[in-house]
């Protein structure tokens, strides 16, 4: 019989597929203590008072009289809530409805196939669900793979994608990152960082796509679809692809359910901002959670600055009065000291990156 230290090592690189487990029409959940959740992880979720979450006209924000106004509100949401509803962002109505159709129709390939993607021992890129030792697994299939820069993709994921499916994602992808760069000087913009300073820094940066299948589950109250965690990136972009709401962020305590506009974005500070930002800026916790009898679809793409780069607060957000927060590190670094640990550890990545020896006053951001 193989040691406990064994099999825990073995079943952090097992890969299992939870559509397959859903597919066999079970009525209630295998008691594998790495799926049922307990209480304190579940937390309470405030299901009466469900405030929306703020909203952003992207082309307000970017032309006509409201600039200014919307300007101040993309302010807002980002210290205030870290997320936002990205409304008229320009993404073509064609290649979004293209990318839903082909990824589902990627989930839908026999388990087989889908393997053929899985993770490898080692590597966080890959599809599948992954059984880490004295972790827990969610219910939910993903595909996690780096996109840019395009020299970095492994060749045994997206350049292997069926055609299609290649295709769309590869105009999905550029439409993306129009989007987000021009985003990405109004964040800077509302720092008070230099347009042009943050578009160099995030311009053909290291970027990421997670694609994500949530079958419904026989009990979804026992499970998460995604464990509680802060994104270790400059800023999320969500597609959620069917339009199933799932989606939930920690505010005050507090777990609330985010409801998505039909065809809106949803936009998450990350790590990484709310670092730039020294703490202006929050990076929140989120999770999925996941339905009895409907299927989640959803499609991030994760935005960071050019793995050369050195992240931490900007210098002109610093002084005497308003000292860093945060300490300064390489990109590449930083992001491999972040996967070398459990995603589950939620913020504790970022708790790690302050400075502590020091006890610097709360920053502030002040709007002329």
């Amino acid at each position: 019989m193989a040691s406990p230290e064994a099999a825990r090592s073995e079943s952090s690189q097992t890969v299992v597929s939870i559509q397959e487990l859903a597919k066999k029409s079970i009525t209630s959940l295998p008691q594998f203590s790495y799926m049922v959740r307990d209480n304190d992880e579940r937390g309470a979720i405030n299901e009466t008072l469900s405030p929306e979450i703020p909203t952003i006209d992207f082309e307000k924000l970017i032309h006509g009289d409201s600039t200014q106004l919307e300007q101040e509100k993309l302010h807002s949401a980002c210290r205030d809530w870290g997320f936002f509803q990205l409304v008229n962002h320009g993404m073509s109505p064609l290649v979004m409805k293209k990318v839903k159709d082909e990824i589902e129709e990627f989930f839908r390939l026999p388990s087989e196939e889908l393997m053929k993607y899985k993770h490898r021992p080692g590597e966080v890129e890959g599809y599948g669900a992954v059984i880490r030792s004295n972790k827990k697994l969610d219910w939910g299939d993903k595909l996690y793979m780096i996109t840019n820069p395009v020299h970095r993709r492994r060749p045994h994921l997206f350049p292997e994608f069926p055609s299609s499916l290649r295709t769309i994602l590869e105009s999905y992808i550029i439409e993306m990152q129009n989007l987000a760069i021009t985003l990405v000087g109004y964040l800077g913009k509302a720092m008070m960082i230099e347009k042009r300073e943050m578009e160099e820094m995030f311009e053909d940066g290291q970027q990421a796509i997670r694609m994500t299948y949530y079958p419904p589950c026989p009990q979804p109250e026992l499970v998460m679809g995604i464990s509680a965690h802060s994104d270790a990136c400059g800023f999320t972009i969500l597609n959620q692809l069917n339009g199933v709401d799932a989606l939930q962020i920690k505010k005050d305590g507090i777990w609330i359910p985010v409801h998505v506009m039909p065809d809106a974005l949803l936009v998450n500070i990350g790590d990484v901002l709310e670092m730039m930002s020294n703490g202006i800026y929050k990076s929140v916790d989120h999770r999925a959670v996941v339905s009895s009898d409907k299927e989640r679809l959803s499609l991030g793409m994760f935005f960071n600055p050019k793995y050369e780069a050195e992240i931490g607060p900007a210098v002109n957000l610093i002084s005497p009065e308003n000292p860093a927060l945060y300490k300064r590190i390489g990109l590449e670094k930083y992001l491999s000291d972040y996967f070398s640990r459990n995603m589950i550890d939620g913020k504790s990545y970022l708790e790690n990156m302050k400075i502590t020896n020091e006890n610097p006053v709360n920053a502030t951001l002040k709007h002329q």
